[in-house]
């Protein structure tokens, strides 16, 4: 099986478009606003609908992603307090690094 690193990540990107955060073109990755690894836990089932755990994500470039994921790494804290792209751009440290990444190539 091949190792995952940077080659791993560069295979996995998506199609280019416009990043619905920072406004990049780039390779685009989906983001489960609802965090898969919580699907199935019933504390979320009695909150969303199995649609909305499916279908509410956004197009976001790697950058963005990895940002998000590294300043909120608790898929049920994600779950519970960032389930729309609006409620990611109004914590801070997303907004900040959101910021920083529009001005990255």
């Amino acid at each position: 099986m091949a190792r995952k690193g940077k080659n791993y990540t560069d295979r996995m990107r998506g199609p280019v478009g416009g990043c619905e955060l920072c406004g990049r073109v780039q390779p685009l990755t989906e983001h489960h606003l609802i965090p898969r690894a919580v699907h199935r836990k019933t504390y979320f089932q009695k909150l969303f609908t199995k649609v909305e755990m499916t279908e509410q994500r956004i197009s976001i470039c790697r950058k963005c992603h990895k940002g998000i994921h590294r300043i909120i790494p608790d898929e049920k804290e994600l779950a519970r307090n960032y389930y729309t792209k609006e409620l990611l751009l109004a914590d801070e440290r997303i907004r900040r690094h959101v910021d920083w990444v529009a001005k990255q190539r």
